[in-house]
């Protein structure tokens, strides 16, 4: 019983399957007659790689004809936002490497256009569509080109193309396209030394694109700057020690590093330590090696620093009961600070300059980002927007520096700040007590001179003779 039930259920199942077959087998089949290749935009950020939405652009569409079917027209669309007016297409047409001329017309309508050939394209063709001075919308994102094309058998959908990255327009890009269309900076950009080293547009990109790298150049000096004075007050302290091995020990260290450059070191250590197994992170190995260059000079400076107090400052500490640790952390040490501060200064100065360098081992400082910007765009205006971000910084300290010497200068010399004037009343008391000291002074002198002069003239007087009793 139950094997003739399996019986009846192949044979039911089979006789659905031939039918499927059959109805398959009778409904017209319709091939895909156009294949979407690829879509690109010509980049038309000023400097840059990108595609910025709002702005004109060249939107390149491939596609190709499948066999059996020939190709009338098609329409490529965008969404919203996006214009194809006022463009112009080039039409361009490939059986094999056989190119083929085909008219057409062309008409733009807002976000799409349509391209209607003269005659059929035949099977096998590749066509291309150049569109130039489009526009994609201004918001940016990812957008994909999608459409229609026609065939003998009608109006079929096309398949979307990859996606094409588009940058919103920001402010700063309707600043550069202001830029663009003023007389002033056409002419400006007309002569090639300027054109080629100060365009303006490329330079207010380059404000925006190096910032980031100039934060990075920032954060590594000023992080690496207090361990540098932490190592350069040690190893100071270590080269004027009255033991000769710890003396050596902060000789070879000096020496070196102030003997090799810093380039070297920057190689050495980018190099060198991942080769024994040791990986850092290329900015925290920059902090480490812009730390250590700088406390080498910064030591020098410290103890020279140190040196210039007078022996007479040690001799006061000492006959005050004073140790030699109290002496040099109470006395010698805030003297040297103030003393060594506009050096100390200018080393920094030197530092934050020095970590260009750093860009050499791929560190995404401020001179790293200049250089990819200047690849891209051919032209040095980048560069000469990264030596203003370094004047931002360079120029105030030096100034600074400048008044801090002239100050220690001034007070070394006695020109330091003068008592406050005294009011009128004080400076009566201060008067009346000037004039009574006086006074007191010049009666005394009058007394010494009385006593000075009987002295003088005693012998010369007459004797008095007592009356005897």
């Amino acid at each position: 019983m139950r094997r003739s039930q399996n019986k009846r259920t192949t044979r039911l199942l089979a006789a659905l399957a031939i039918a499927l077959v059959a109805v398959l087998a009778l409904v017209p089949t319709s091939a895909v007659a156009m294949t979407t290749n690829k879509a690109t935009a010509r980049p038309n950020e000023d400097g840059g790689s990108g595609v910025i939405g709002g702005m004109d652009t060249r939107l390149t569409w491939e596609g190709t004809v499948e066999d059996g079917e020939e190709l009338t027209a098609i329409t490529l669309s965008l969404p919203d936002g996006a214009t194809f007016d006022h463009s112009t297409t080039r039409v361009t047409v490939l059986e094999g490497l056989k190119r083929v001329e085909i008219g057409n017309s062309t008409t733009p309508s807002g976000s799409s256009i349509t391209v209607k050939f003269d005659e059929a394209i035949p099977a096998d063709s590749l066509v291309r569509l150049e569109i130039t001075d489009m526009q994609f919308p201004s918001e940016g994102g990812d957008y994909a080109v999608s459409g229609t094309y026609e065939t003998a058998d009608g109006t079929r959908q096309l398949a979307d193309s990859p996606t094409i990255a588009i940058i919103a327009n920001t402010p700063l890009q309707a600043a550069v396209n202001w830029l663009d269309e003023q007389p002033a900076v056409q002419a400006w950009n007309s002569v090639p030394f300027l054109g080629m080293f100060l365009k303006p547009q490329l330079l207010l990109t380059s404000f925006s694109s190096l910032f980031p790298g100039w934060l990075v150049c920032l954060a590594i000096v000023i992080a690496a700057y207090p361990f540098a004075i932490l190592l350069g007050m040690v190893f100071a302290l270590l080269k004027i020690s009255k033991y000769k091995v710890v003396r050596a020990i902060a000789i070879i260290y000096i020496n070196i590093l102030r003997g090799t450059p810093l380039f070297l070191q920057i190689y050495i250590m980018f190099f060198g330590l991942p080769m024994i197994g040791i990986n850092i992170d290329n900015n925290v190995l920059g902090v480490i090696v812009m730390a250590i260059n700088s406390s080498a000079y910064l030591a020098e400076i410290f103890r020279a620093g140190i040196e210039s107090i007078p022996v007479g400052q040690y001799e006061a500490a000492s006959s005050l009961g004073m140790t030699h640790m109290q002496t040099m952390t109470n006395i010698i040490i805030p003297q040297t600070v103030r003393r060594v501060l506009p050096t100390v200064t200018s080393d920094f100065i030197t530092a934050y300059k020095d970590t260009s360098l750093l860009s050499s081992v791929g560190v995404m400082e401020l001179m790293m980002f200049s250089k990819n910007l200047t690849t891209v765009s051919g032209n040095i205006t980048p560069y000469m927007a990264a030596a203003i971000f370094y004047l931002i910084v360079t120029l105030p300290l030096i100034k600074i520096v400048g008044i801090v010497e002239s100050n220690i200068a001034r007070s070394e010399r006695g020109g330091g700040p003068r008592p406050k004037r005294k009011g009128a009343s004080e400076a009566t008391a201060e008067s009346d007590l000037t004039n009574s000291a006086t006074a007191v002074h010049a009666e005394t002198a009058d007394k010494k001179l009385e006593d000075a002069l009987a002295g003088v003239f005693a012998p010369f007087r007459p004797q008095t003779q007592t009356p005897e009793v």
